[in-house]
């Protein structure tokens, strides 16, 4: 089946663009100019993935993102943007966004982190648990547990988890975890893994997993055994 993407922009010309190029690659686009429009087609489920402009009138990409994650909408979704400060980037991120596309930007570069979006989607349809000790990471529905106790994390914070759990025990360096949890995203630094290991290890903490994800000093991180 061809995926079906959403282009949500207020720019008719990144509209026509965008909806000519991807269906050149083989996908069925269908074009939104603003956030209320852009939320009541998102809220259908039926898109494999969408491109959502920040600053679109009605609502803006951020609160779109928000009211889809609030409704339960799991969509991946790759924010575009002018801004390019690293707060912007990590504020979307922690809202749900899958990825961030800085403006001006390359099809090219665009069309590999749309692919690479799809493709991670498809392998988390996977419908199994991982168990170590007290932790359990549900990966049908997305959720964590750690003794009984419900972790919220954000989209992000749980493929962190997710990747670092499928080899507990072993190190994995901050590039491994680039290119697993943000693929091709190329402005996604070193940086940014730091910043969202110090968030999951945050919210297991609050759980009562402390120094659940280790850091190896000089190779990178690992998740320890759960006990």
């Amino acid at each position: 089946m061809r995926p079906q993407i959403l282009v949500v922009d207020d720019e008719p010309g990144v509209r026509k663009a965008l909806d000519r190029g991807l269906r050149a690659e083989g996908m069925d686009v269908t074009v939104a100019a603003d956030g209320p429009t852009a939320l009541r087609l998102a809220r259908t489920g039926s898109f494999d993935a969408i491109l959502l402009d920040i600053m679109i009138p009605g609502l803006s990409g951020y609160r779109v993102l928000q009211e889809l994650r609030s409704g339960g909408v799991g969509t991946p979704v790759l924010l575009v943007s002018a801004k390019d400060g690293e707060v912007d980037q990590a504020d979307g991120l922690d809202l749900g966004a899958d990825g961030y596309v800085v403006k001006p930007f390359s099809f090219v570069v665009l069309l590999a982190q749309l692919r690479a979006t799809l493709r991670r989607a498809a392998a988390g349809t996977a419908r199994d648990r991982i168990r170590i000790g007290p932790l359990t990471i549900d990966r049908e529905t997305r959720t964590v547990r750690y003794d009984d106790v419900d972790v919220p994390l954000s989209p992000r914070e749980y493929a962190l988890l997710e990747v670092l759990a499928a080899r507990a025990g072993t190190v994995r360096t901050k590039e491994e975890l680039l290119d697993e949890v943000w693929g091709d995203e190329w402005a996604a630094t070193r940086n940014v893994v730091e910043v969202y290991v110090g968030y999951l290890r945050r919210k297991l903490s609050a759980a009562g997993a402390d120094d659940l994800v280790r850091t190896v000093r000089g190779q990178g991180y690992q998740l320890g055994d759960a006990r």
